[in-house]
Formats: C-alpha cells, structure tokens, sequence
C-alpha cells in the first residue's frame, strides 16, 4: 500500500460473557472491510489480562478510501446485518477509534 495509507485502529470494551458472540461480529466485518477495498489484519480477543478488551485493525489505501467504506457501509444490506448482529446481541459495550500511519516492509 502507498505511504498515504491509514490504519485503523479499533478497541472494544466486550461484554466478557459474549466473547462467542463479538467473535461471530469480528468475522463477519472481515470479509465486508475487504469487500470495499481495505486489508483486515484481523480481530484480536481477549486472552491473557483483561477480559473484557478486544481489538481490530483494517488499513485502506488513503483516508478518503476510508471514509468512501464509512459512507457506504451505512447502506450496504450485509453491513447493515453486521451492525444489527451487534446491537441484538449486546456484545459490544463501547469502542474507541484511533488512525495511524502503517510502515509495511
């Protein structure tokens, strides 16, 4: 990817109880990220400390790239369905987005 690509970063506070579920959720938006042109470096459950802590990280080419996914993900049926999945089962509690600037070898 170009040097203006942009990395997001995600951190969730899960409901430790629903791991299976947020599991489930992070599997679904795999495919969908990619679908719109990012690269999914994939979801990251809690394992060892924090029980309650996942995280995901996506990079797309530009930051206009990612906010032309951010635009239609808004109105595409199977994100649409993602985001439905979340908030039915509550696996989500909170999440926090940061952006970075990705060094690839």
């Amino acid at each position: 990817m170009a040097s203006n690509a942009i990395t997001c970063y995600l951190r969730y506070i899960i409901d430790p109880f629903k791991t299976k579920e947020f599991e489930h959720y992070g599997r679904l938006w795999i495919p969908l990220v990619e679908k719109f042109g990012g690269r999914h470096h994939g979801y990251f459950l809690p394992s060892e400390g924090a029980n309650n802590v996942a995280l995901a990280m996506f990079t797309f080419p530009s930051m206009a790239l990612y906010e032309a996914y951010r635009l239609q993900s808004m109105q595409d049926p199977d994100c649409m369905e993602a985001f439905r999945y979340a908030q039915d089962t509550r696996c989500i509690l909170s999440y926090e987005r940061s952006f970075f600037r990705p060094v690839f070898g």
